[in-house]
């Protein structure tokens, strides 16, 4: 589903429980993560909708390399020779997409918490287990932003990986959040602030501990990985997510 300017000029593709962003900026267009690989042909119908053509993105930045942010990274890389940046620290997951660090065992999530199971099959069927990985990765950092469609600023917030990062938008007051804190969590379906379950996230403590850098930027608007975009300020959604703490 397309959800048109959910901030200015930022735009919201949402399926299976996964989001990505478009992010407009003159005749630039970055995408914000690759979401799942049926998610491709939804993102070039919204590009078209906004005027624009898939020949107009210019970077593709993953918040992280879990693969249902690196669905069609591979796609957009090597057909439309796109940039996809990401942290260093990432690079190893990016290539290896279902290779990666998580506290607690994915087993027990359907059995402890079973309205995720819905979840986790429609993700399933919208291709998360054929992703491909990605190599010839460009590093993100601030001098790399800077010069990127918004011009974000890069936020480190290791935790649910080891080089997860947000972005922030000063001029927009709006944060793409990734899944250092989401507002649907795929493991267990709770809705509301929080960090990824434990299923998923490679040190939860360090992933609470780097909510506080997402607070300093008091955006007003959160769009987060999964789950519907938080309009109550930054800090609340911080304050929730601690609440919470980890599943």
């Amino acid at each position: 589903m397309f959800h048109r300017n959910i901030a200015d000029n930022i735009h919201r593709v949402a399926h299976a429980d996964v989001n990505l962003y478009i992010v407009e900026d003159g005749d630039r267009i970055m995408l914000v993560d690759a979401g799942l690989p049926a998610m491709w042909k939804m993102t070039v119908a919204a590009i078209r909708e906004l005027g624009r053509s898939p020949r107009d993105i210019t970077a593709l930045v993953l918040t992280h390399a879990h693969f249902d942010h690196l669905g069609f990274a591979a796609r957009v890389q090597h057909d439309l020779d796109v940039p996809v940046y990401c942290h260093p620290d990432d690079y190893y997951i990016a290539a290896h997409p279902y290779r990666y660090k998580h506290e607690k065992s994915r087993l027990i999530y359907p059995v402890k918490y079973p309205r995720c199971i819905p979840i986790l099959g429609r993700m399933t069927a919208a291709g998360a287990l054929i992703v491909k990985g990605v190599s010839d990765l460009r590093p993100l950092d601030g001098a790399a932003a800077a010069s990127l469609p918004g011009s974000p600023v890069v936020v480190p917030t290791p935790g649910h990986t080891a080089g997860h990062c947000a972005l922030h938008f000063p001029e927009h007051g709006t944060l793409i959040s990734g899944d250092a804190l989401v507002t649907l969590d795929p493991y267990t379906g709770a809705h509301g602030p929080h960090i990824v379950a434990a299923a998923a996230t490679a040190d939860t403590r360090q992933a609470l501990d780097s909510l506080q850098a997402l607070a300093q930027t008091d955006a007003r608007v959160v769009l987060p990985g999964h789950g519907e975009p938080f309009r109550g300020g930054i800090a609340s959604a911080v304050q929730e997510a601690i609440d919470r703490g980890p599943s």
